[in-house]
């Protein structure tokens, strides 16, 4: 029995180390192959930033590697598993743990260290230092690449207007409103009960002051209605406070990428607060964050009920396996997140319907792997 004890954490060793020095080795490898690609495809933007290398390599490429990192960290552990796996079944390891009278489930103990191990540092990259890298990025692709190629982050134009809900039931649009200045040179504000409006105040400008942190109007009217009686009153200068900050006033489309999970959290709470919509992008991107760290388990399952089998083939038809379920996955997880954001699929079932599929998957090979 103390020898028996001695050999599986040896065996534990073995597995571990063979999981974490393959899942570094390949994703090492990919992302190299991907920074490479990208330097071919940017190198004309690049030129025109007038920067340095130096400057690229801190503007850029600090947030592009660990972007490129956290978009295929899961399938690099799965294609990880399989192809260190199959390697061990293809010189009859597996079979010799197995019919030394260890339980299959006792050999995916180490597979589930790693895959613990690598979800925890998968969660806290996603959570905290993504969405730090992602800035960095969607800064420089912002300032140097969507400026030339007549993009911009948001919408279809270069629109200064916002209009938005400062609450359940008061709308309000600025007009020509200037992010430098924290001002608009024009601006309504309605409240609206039982679908009509009760309450309407319009004024020439409206800026943000930075002494009382509220929003100050110039030359006001404010309307007040009841049935077919009006009451019109007129302002010099008028405090407002909106729910709203200058900062909320930006049109990005990064935005959901550049927050941190307690900062996007916050954000979804404050605009679900003020009655906004259109929130599924960054309520799928919360879940998201929690869902694919788990894919890592569910993967780890898949890995090794697929690779511990001996076949003629070779490891060959065992890669070729993982890497149809890895594209598989990312393709449900894509069109998930597009009928969330563009239909009626619920944000939260969308993060987590690949997760759901697999782990019916992951159980069904589980049960039919080689014990």
């Amino acid at each position: 029995m103390p020898r028996l004890i001695s050999y599986m954490k040896i065996l534990d060793w073995y597995i571990l180390k063979n999981f974490l020095v393959t899942f570094v080795f390949t994703i090492m490898t990919i992302t190299t192959i991907a920074v490479v690609i990208d330097v071919s495809e940017k190198t004309d933007d690049f030129v025109r930033s007038g920067l340095s290398f130096g400057g690229i390599v801190t503007k850029y490429y600090f947030g592009f590697v660990p972007f490129i990192v956290s978009m295929i960290f899961p399938l690099i552990v799965f294609i990880a598993i399989i192809f260190f796996t199959s390697k061990m079944a293809a010189r009859t390891e597996t079979v010799a743990i197995l019919a030394s009278g260890i339980p299959y489930n006792r050999m995916l103990r180490p597979y589930f260290m790693g895959g613990i191990l690598l979800a925890v540092v998968l969660w806290l990259l996603m959570a905290f230092v993504i969405p730090r890298a992602q800035e960095i990025r969607s800064n420089f692709q912002t300032t140097y690449i969507d400026r030339n190629s007549g993009y911009v982050p948001g919408g279809t134009n270069n629109s200064s207007d916002f209009y938005f809900r400062a609450d359940s039931n008061t709308f309000v649009g600025l007009r020509y409103y200037d992010t430098a200045r924290k001002a608009a040179n024009s601006f309504f504000l309605e409240k609206i009960r039982n679908n009509t409006v009760y309450y309407n105040l319009r004024g020439d400008n409206i800026h943000w002051d930075t002494a009382t942190k509220k929003w100050s109007a110039d030359r006001v009217q404010e309307r007040t209605i009841d049935g077919l009686h009006e009451k019109l009153t007129t302002h010099q200068t008028m405090t407002l406070n909106l729910n709203v900050l200058p900062k909320d006033l930006r049109k990005d489309e990064y935005l959901k990428d550049k927050l941190t999970t307690p900062e996007l959290r916050a954000f979804i709470r404050a605009e679900q607060q003020r009655g906004g919509e259109g929130l599924n992008n960054y309520i799928v991107e919360l879940n998201r964050r929690n869902a694919t760290p788990v894919a890592i388990l569910i993967l780890t399952v898949i890995g090794v009920s697929v690779a511990a089998r001996k076949t003629r083939g070779g490891s060959g038809l065992n890669l070729a396996i993982g890497i149809v379920m890895a594209a598989s996955f990312v393709v449900m997880d894509k069109f998930s997140t597009v009928f969330s954001t563009k239909g009626n699929l619920h944000p939260m079932l969308a993060a987590w319907l690949p997760n759901i599929i697999y782990s019916f998957a992951a159980f069904w090979l589980y049960k039919r792997a080689p014990k």
